[in-house]
């Protein structure tokens, strides 16, 4: 029988899908506060012993504030804010907090008024304990029930054995044992690190080492072998692959995530980074109304600047899927141009010229193209985006980000333009770069645009995004090949994170929902520490060999990202709760003046660099 690598697809998932739905914040609070009322009647009876003898107008007042205070502080804290997944290790360091810090406040109330309500402060540090105790079970046990309904179907999947306890072998039977419609179901695992004997991994038992592993197969009926290590040996392999050869098992071999496409090991693969993201973000659910997309996208000629890029390819490839009647990429790079085509082979949006061979820098053939092709819908995602080498080339950024964009912008309103879509970043909101200058020119670009045509010109800001050319992954990916150290400027510093299918969906639905003139931004979730993504990166490779090594912070770099600006009002979208918006001021283009624009830019770096220095001493 030949063992290939697995062809099947193998998606990360994660359970506990509920808890992003918006009434999953209201149960948790319900549930704090049951455990409130559960543990102060505790408190109380041990500490009268007769139930006769309590108060209960202190009782209900004590009551009151213990749940009031717990609620006001988890959800200042984002503990009722989706932030951490419901009965992780994450939650924990926040609940407990809480609580004590809920029980010191009504000890203090206790103090200047018990003698108003005759209640000892006694009562509250009795029960303090069982009310960890029930938050903790009531979380525990709703673990344990997502655990089981989540699991693979037990007539309809096919029993596997994992063979590696480690980092990969944890990811992969978190991933099958959380998805109820994963064709495999591990029964048991085996590993040869004494340390794992006996343990017990996402509900499924190690049973034993390699040398168990013909017995286990026969026992338990398997004809699939999970073979996964991120760095095997290679003769272990072909010894138990030939074991098995002789019993009829499958061994495929995985040695890191998994690709949809070729099944092949693929550690820089989407489910790759969904799943490092996710480890250090948490899951976020994008419950996305397809029909709000296709409304303004479906039958139109749709164009896409910087479509040989990260963002712009993934647009492409979304786009199609919601059946324009002409898709255009432009880009002034022809490899990657050719590539994104390539991408798409098969689409009936595309035709042998939808590539167009062109630089936003220039005015006068960006202007012909427009007027040629007459797009109703555009997605301008052609930028500089690398901060360090903008920071070297200001200029640059100002002819790509700021005149490039002013030159799209000033074609598609000539030629009708119905809705426009700025790709930002969030590094506009508060610009101490160029990069992050060059991007806010362009949003008061676009809102003047916006203004002029009355059509709906809208620039949308996220994030890095995770994996894209240029990201932190990738560096720090290759530092781990190149055998390290992985350099990180600050042990806090944290970024927000989008991945690029998530960012593409959410550019195409702020299309949808937003006004002209707004900057419209994405929930990312809570922000990333760097380090994080770095350790969770070397426990991916299985290199704890390898150094993280601290450097220092680059000019105009923050140890923290900000969303929107000092003197932005931030509102929710009513249409999306995935987004929030704010208008940006309109920039007359005829006023654009790089002398000014530098000026302004070389004013706020030195003012952030300033303040850096301040905060490190």
């Amino acid at each position: 029988m030949q063992n290939s690598p697995v062809t099947q697809s193998l998606p990360v998932v994660y359970s506990g899908s509920s808890e992003r739905k918006p009434w999953w914040r209201f149960v948790q609070m319900l549930l704090d506060a049951l455990a409130w009322l559960i543990a102060l009647p505790i408190g109380f009876f041990l500490r009268y012993g007769d139930a006769d003898l309590i108060n209960p107008l202190g009782f209900t007042i004590v009551l009151a504030l213990a749940i009031v205070i717990q609620l006001v502080l988890g959800f200042i804290l984002g503990l009722y804010r989706n932030r951490y997944s419901y009965g992780s290790f994450a939650e924990g360091k926040i609940l407990f907090p809480v609580v004590v810090v809920d029980v010191v406040i009504i000890q203090a109330a206790l103090l200047l008024f018990a003698w108003h309500i005759d209640v000892p402060r006694s009562v509250v540090i009795i029960a303090f304990p069982f009310a960890v105790i029930a938050m903790m079970i009531m979380r525990y046990a709703k673990r344990i029930v997502e655990d089981i309904t989540n699991r693979p179907d037990t007539l309809l999947s096919e029993p596997v054995i994992v063979y590696g306890g480690g980092f990969v072998g944890r990811s992969l039977i978190s991933s099958l044992m959380s998805d109820p419609e994963s064709k495999y179901r591990p029964v048991a695992i085996v590993d040869d690190d004494p340390a794992l004997r006996n343990a017990r991994i996402h509900s499924v038992n190690v049973k034993g080492t390699g040398s168990d592993l013909a017995q286990l197969v026969q026992k338990l009926g398997v004809k699939k072998v999970f073979f996964a290590m991120s760095n095997p040996n290679d003769k272990l392999y072909e010894r138990v692959a030939l074991k098995m050869r002789e019993l009829e098992v499958e061994v495929n071999k995985i040695t890191g995530m998994i690709s949809d496409v070729t099944g092949e090991h693929d550690a820089e693969s989407e489910d790759a980074n969904r799943m490092i993201l996710e480890g250090v973000r948490g899951k976020i659910d994008y419950d996305i109304n397809d029909s709000d997309i296709s409304a303004y996208i479906t039958g139109k000629r749709v164009l896409v600047t910087g479509a040989g890029g990260s963002i712009g390819s993934e647009l492409c490839r979304q786009i199609v899927k919601y059946s324009p009647a002409e898709l255009l990429l432009l880009d002034h790079d022809e490899t990657l141009l050719m590539e994104s085509k390539y991408s798409l082979m098969g689409s009936t949006a595309l035709d042998d010229d939808c590539i167009i061979l062109a630089d936003i820098r220039d005015r006068e053939a960006l202007a012909a193209v427009f007027d040629e092709r007459r797009p109703e819908v555009v997605f301008h995602a052609a930028a500089l985006k690398h901060v360090s080498a903008l920071e070297a080339y200001p200029k640059e950024a100002w002819k790509t980000n700021t005149l490039g964009s002013r030159n799209v912008l000033e074609a598609a309103s000539k030629v009708d333009v119905d809705v426009f879509v700025n790709v930002s970043t969030d590094k506009a909101a508060d610009p101490t770069t160029a990069l992050g200058q060059s991007k806010r020119t362009a949003e008061m670009l676009c809102s003047w645009y916006g203004k002029k045509t009355g059509k709906r010109y809208v620039s949308v800001r996220f994030g890095n995004v995770f994996g894209s050319r240029g990201s932190v992954k990738p560096i720090f990916t290759q530092q781990i090949k190149d055998g390290g150290p992985i350099t990180v400027t600050h042990p806090e510093a944290t970024r927000f994170f989008m991945l690029i299918p998530d960012a593409c969906l959410l550019v195409m639905l702020a299309g949808a929902v937003g006004n002209s003139g707004d900057v419209m931004v994405l929930d990312m979730g809570k922000p990333v520490r760097i380090y994080d993504v770095a350790e969770n990166l070397r426990r991916l490779y299985e290199r704890y060999d390898v150094d993280i090594e601290i450097t220092q912070m680059r000019p105009g770099e923050k140890l923290e990202e900000v969303l929107f600006g000092k003197d932005e009002v931030m509102q929710q979208s009513e249409k999306n709760r995935f987004i929030s918006h704010a208008q940006a001021p309109a920039l007359d283009p005829l006023s654009l003046d790089y002398a000014s624009w530098h000026e302004n830019y070389l004013r706020h770096r030195g003012y952030e660099r300033a303040e850096h220095k301040g905060q490190s001493s």
